[in-house]
């Protein structure tokens, strides 16, 4: 596999589709209609999602795309695939709160080793370079020519003051339960597979996750997280969480950097 195209390819497409959203987002208005199970869908994740799934098509025509906004791509299955949510936080862009991202993210065997996650109204790029290391670029991210790099790495915990982040938008009485069983100093909100970037760049510890999510809404932030050395399992037993799922669609996680002393759920 050629990690070096598939870092620039996905570094391009999502820096892309982060201009065409602004550009929406910006806008006086936009269309918001609701899907069969009645989360939001605008303009923007479509003309996003058309910009990406165009781009990965003609650079690795032989790779499953798997994609929140074709239904159809839902049903195949392959041990190589990439997956795309071409607007994860789409509440928070209704709402014009920023704490949404492109996801673009490579599985292989179950594992996604390489991702992009990027949040243009935040000015944040989080990628994993060609290696698989976990990277955050600073600039005015430019299409062809990258700018300065970082090299990301998780915090090292202490059990007697940690930071944890939860939803924004899905935070409930059982997730508030859960994180008071830890010895907190910190508790944050973020939108979006940006709560995986927070984790990976050490601004957080950890970030659990009591509800429903599919594949494509934590791939890539999932990439990005185990390219700074940190992990993610699954709620119930804390085992490795997997994809290629029947349907992706994931069990409760937890999201942490190595250190934290898990409790059960």
């Amino acid at each position: 596999m050629d990690y070096t195209a598939i870092e620039q390819v996905f570094r391009t497409l999502a820096i892309a589709a982060g201009a065409r959203i602004l550009e929406i987002y910006n806008s006086d208005t936009f269309e918001v209609t609701l899907k069969s199970d009645q989360s939001p869908v605008t303009e923007a994740d479509e003309a996003a999602d058309a910009l990406i799934s165009a781009g990965l098509a003609e650079a690795f025509p032989d790779i499953l795309v798997v994609t929140e906004e074709q239904a159809d791509s839902h049903v195949r299955r392959a041990e190589r695939f990439i997956i795309v949510d071409p607007l994860d936080g789409t509440k928070e862009f209704v709402k014009r709160r920023g704490d949404f991202t492109v996801n673009i993210a490579l599985v292989e065997h179950g594992t996604p080793v390489r991702g992009v996650v990027f949040a243009p109204a935040k000015g944040r790029l989080f990628y994993t370079n060609s290696e698989g290391q976990a990277v955050e670029e600073k600039g005015d991210f430019n299409l062809v020519k990258a700018g300065a790099k970082t090299r990301l790495a998780v915090s090292s915990p202490n059990n007697d003051a940690l930071v944890v982040v939860a939803s924004k938008s899905h935070r409930d009485q059982a997730t508030d339960d859960y994180i008071q069983r830890y010895k907190t100093r910190d508790s944050a909100s973020a939108g979006s597979s940006l709560k995986f970037c927070l984790v990976a760049s050490g601004e957080a510890d950890l970030y659990p996750r009591l509800g429903r999510t599919m594949e494509w809404d934590t791939a890539a932030g999932h990439a990005v997280l185990a390219g700074a050395g940190g992990k993610v399992v699954r709620f119930e037993d804390h085992t490795a969480l997997s994809y290629g799922k029947p349907g992706y669609e994931n069990p409760f996680f937890i999201a942490y950097a190595p250190g934290v002393e898990l409790k059960k759920g």
